[in-house]
């Protein structure tokens, strides 16, 4: 675990509301120069606090108007079956997320879909036919909000 000082979290909430900034702009908000703002981000980097950068696209504006969480329990259990079923459900392009959880079920995934026919047809021929899928509980999202995280 990385030690953070209060400009390294200033410097964290500013990357996670807007990662595209410049070193000299996101020093002139935490009060750094450009290059000690650099080597921040370079020893945050290294360290593991941050994991990149990445590109949030709007899955509605590009014509996928249905966030689906499923809550999946595998019908047989094993470490060949969750590897068969991880790899198989990773390669399905709506699934935006796949997270083996403790609990009630094994894997929790994100789902997006044109609309909810496209997305029981989803579940129908592609999910549902995977290896070693159970029991499925689905989630419709109707809203989300942002968090920032725990950086205090």
């Amino acid at each position: 675990m990385i030690e953070l000082d209060e400009t390294d979290r200033h410097l964290l909430r500013a990357l996670a509301r807007d990662a595209t900034q410049s070193a000299g702009a996101l020093g002139r908000q935490v009060g750094l120069s450009q290059p000690a703002t650099w080597r921040r981000i370079r020893r945050l980097e290294e360290a593991g606090a941050i994991r990149g950068r990445r590109l949030r696209l709007n899955a509605e504006a590009l014509g996928y108007g249905v966030t689906v969480f499923l809550g999946i329990k595998l019908g047989r259990k094993g470490q060949a079956s969750l590897a068969d079923f991880e790899r198989a459900v990773s390669a399905i392009p709506e699934v935006q997320t796949v997270e083996h959880v403790l609990g009630m079920y094994d894997f929790r995934l994100r789902v997006v879909a044109r609309d909810l026919a496209d997305f029981e047809r989803l579940l129908r021929r592609r999910i549902m036919t995977l290896p070693g899928a159970g029991e499925v509980e689905a989630n419709v999202l109707l809203s989300e909000e942002r968090r920032p995280g725990p950086i205090g």
